[in-house]
């Protein structure tokens, strides 16, 4: 495919469906490309009008009136619709943008809103630019209807408006359908260009289809869509994630032959790969070759790319000798360059040649800022040289840099690594006297610290004073601390913690609920879990089913088998299905109580809701191992059902329970039903029942099992 499009003629033009590309998996789970598709030359001389008319009082007044939607009243409806039809086509087009930055629903509802407004249209232009807003998202089904609205009423469509389309399919992974836009274009006697045909190359290789986008490509040459240099370049960075990177530099050479001279990009794309993987002597060939071949310079734009790609990727000493060729040939390399030197040093624990690069940052003229420092500063801290990172802040403030927040939240995390938490703790609560302000993550560092150390107490205050100063701890960070305190036996001070959060604005979810009801419920305080249970309806917070699961195995644990029933039907009644972690826990807890028929009962109601094969499996050997075996016999037509290998163990086990207790009667009536559903039970097993039928006298029965295997074949009569 390669060299077909390296060497493919040009043919006259055919049609469209000659683009499409052979099926896609529907399964795809494409994102969505980088390349967006281009501005229109009328587009883009609205677009400064556009961050003009976006600070306009009107539409600042309409964004208010937007995000009261909530609580409308029919004299704010009138006011909006009366601002509507006022609003110039760009006014229009910034709420739309202003409201997208939140949230491109709201967005979409306000188009859908005002288009249905008396005695009002939108332009052609405020539906380019909803696409284009959607384009940027995964709803792809609002900008499929956009798109329709627009053919139905007979407007302008050109490939820019289907491009967006496309891409909002591409993010969200349907890459079918994002390929099938193509067709729509042809029914809608819309001719491919060169912007909609990158598009779909692109989306191809995010999707990880390159052999299909260089059959695109291909297939663009038939219809005389000849590739430009932005195609090679979405192909050259498909083959390069693909990791086949001699194909990748055959499409470079392929460039030159076609008339299309690659650019910078091209041969950065391949560096990039090549410096990620180390090999820094091929990189410096293709220098070599970008040079003679292309007449393309290595400039300061070229060493800062492999300075900062190198050292990235933790090839600091890589990364230094192209700073030295770059200054070798007088390009100058500013401070931006020496930090990624520097923070890849540190990263590798390697401070003394990150200090040397820093004094000579100095000697140079080039002086370190404060990510420079910052990054020397955390680097001590992770191996732990707190004194030397302490040192290093006071060299900050000699060359007249201060320390940032990142540098101080680098060396409270450094005293949490080491244990001295009220220490960080300390200095934290005096950032204002050094005149730097803590955010969320230098809250957060403290708190896992306190947390580790197990002082969970002072890990809380820490939150509550997170609190106050306005930052808001994650879900999983509350939880970690709601754990913490369920562990050590206080679950009831883990609710306080939790409903303190709550009330503050922090966002508590299900997990949070469910972690404090398990804390209840291991200290055997069911009420107060039950009661938390109901709590999470009141707070609009269903439990799922691991909550559900929780209580009902510490209410079968305790006994109260009527409470857990009746449970359990309340799942299933409000739609929760259950798992096989919920399977196990409630045939694990009945047979413990040897409630054996309120377990079945059970089992049936729950398999109508949701299917689990090996449940009845699990019961029988439940009731072998806590001696049930008389039950657990009468259940035995419930897994003979298929001759699976499943089934033989359950059986399998019931006999090793009978021969353990001295039936083997009881055991040779196993096999012999295995026999007769087909199922071949294990011969071993078998001669051991043969053997402990003999012993206790059972003439009639010993040796029987050994003849049928005799008959199936499976023994020989010698043996």
């Amino acid at each position: 495919m390669l060299r077909c499009l390296i060497k493919g003629p040009l043919l006259p033009r055919r049609r469209l469906l000659l683009l499409q590309p052979r099926r896609a998996s529907a399964t795809s789970s494409a994102a969505a490309g980088e390349i967006a598709p281009a501005p229109a030359v009328k587009e883009a001389a609205l677009e400064d009008d556009l961050v003009e008319e976006s600070h306009s009082r009107l539409v600042r007044d309409t964004c208010r009136l937007l995000e009261l939607r909530e609580s409308w009243s029919a004299k704010r409806e009138a006011q909006l619709r009366h601002l509507l039809r006022v609003l110039s086509p760009p006014q229009v087009r910034a709420v739309l943008r202003a409201r997208a930055e939140r949230d491109a629903r709201a967005a979409f509802e306000f188009f859908r809103w005002a288009d249905r407004q008396w005695k009002y249209r939108h332009a052609p232009e405020v539906f380019d630019e909803m696409l284009a807003l959607l384009s940027r998202t995964r709803l792809h089904d609002p900008a499929r209807r956009v798109m329709r609205l627009m053919i139905r009423r007979g407007m302008r469509r050109g490939p820019q408006q289907f491009a967006h389309l496309m891409l909002s399919y591409s993010r969200a992974g349907k890459l079918r359908s994002a390929m099938r836009v193509l067709q729509l274009m042809q029914k809608d006697g819309c001719e491919p260009d060169i912007s909609i045909c990158n598009v779909a190359v692109n989306v191809l290789v995010v999707a990880g289809r390159v052999d299909k986008a260089l059959e695109f490509a291909e297939r663009m040459r038939r219809i005389a869509v000849d590739p430009d240099v932005v195609t090679y370049n979405c192909l050259i960075k498909g083959l390069c994630g693909a990791r086949r990177i001699i194909d990748a530099l055959e499409m470079i050479g392929s460039m030159l032959q076609n008339g299309c001279p690659p650019d910078k990009v091209s041969y950065f794309t391949v560096m990039s790969f090549l410096c990620k993987e180390k090999r820094v002597e091929e990189v410096r060939n293709l220098l070599e070759r970008m040079r003679n071949d292309a007449g393309l310079f290595p400039d300061q734009v070229t060493y800062n790319m492999l300075i900062h790609v190198l050292a990235k990727h933790g090839h600091a000493d890589e990364a230094l000798g192209f700073l030295r060729e770059s200054e070798g040939k007088r390009f100058r390399v500013d401070e931006v360059g020496y930090s990624a030197i520097v923070h890849s040093f540190c990263l590798n624990g390697r401070m003394a040649e990150a200090k040397e690069i820093v004094s000579e940052m100095i000697s140079k003229g080039c002086r370190p800022d404060v990510v420079t420092y910052s990054a020397v500063v955390d680097g001590f801290c992770r191996i732990g040289e707190l004194d030397q990172a302490r040192k290093m802040m006071k060299h900050m403030y000699k060359n007249g840099c201060k320390p940032n927040t990142v540098t101080h939240t680098a060396l409270l995390n450094g005293l949490c690594k080491v244990g001295k938490t009220s220490e960080a703790w300390e200095l934290l609560n005096k950032s204002e006297e050094e005149w730097w302000t803590p955010n969320d993550i230098t809250y957060s560092v403290v708190m896992h610290g306190f947390r580790r150390e197990g002082k969970l107490k002072e890990s809380c205050d820490v939150v509550v004073q997170m609190l106050q100063k306005g930052f808001f701890p994650t879900a999983v960070e509350i939880n970690q601390l709601i754990h913490a305190l369920c562990k050590e036996g206080k679950p009831a001070e883990a609710k306080d913690f939790m409903e303190q959060c709550q009330s503050k604005g922090c966002s508590i979810n299900v997990v949070n609920f469910t972690t404090v009801i398990h804390g209840f419920s291991r200290q055997g305080d069911l009420e107060s879990a039950l009661s938390l249970l109901d709590d999470m309806y009141l707070t609009n917070r269903h439990p799922d089913v691991v909550t559900y699961t929780v209580v009902v195995d510490a209410l079968g644990k305790k006994g109260k088998m009527k409470e857990a029933t009746e449970l359990v039907q309340k799942m299933l009644n409000r739609g929760i299905l259950p798992t096989p972690v919920t399977y196990r826990t409630v045939i694990h807890r009945y047979s413990e109580k040897d409630k054996v028929e309120e377990l079945l009962n059970l089992l049936d109601k729950m398999l109508a809701r949701q299917e689990f094969s090996s449940a009845y499996n699990q019961v029988i050997e439940k009731l072998c191992a806590f001696g049930k075996l008389s039950e657990a016999y009468n259940l035995l037509s419930k897994v003979l059902r298929t001759a699976s290998k499943r089934d033989a163990q359950t059986c399998h086990v019931l006999m090793e329970s009978f021969l353990y207790r001295g039936l083997p009667l009881q055991s040779y009536n196993v096999a012999c039903r295995m026999f007769q559903r087909n199922l071949i039970p294990d011969l071993e097993l078998c001669q051991k029942v043969d053997s402990q039928l003999a012993l206790a006298g059972e003439t009639q029965a010993a040796g029987k099992l050994i003849i049928k295997f005799v008959e199936r074949g499976i023994l020989k009569q010698s043996d």
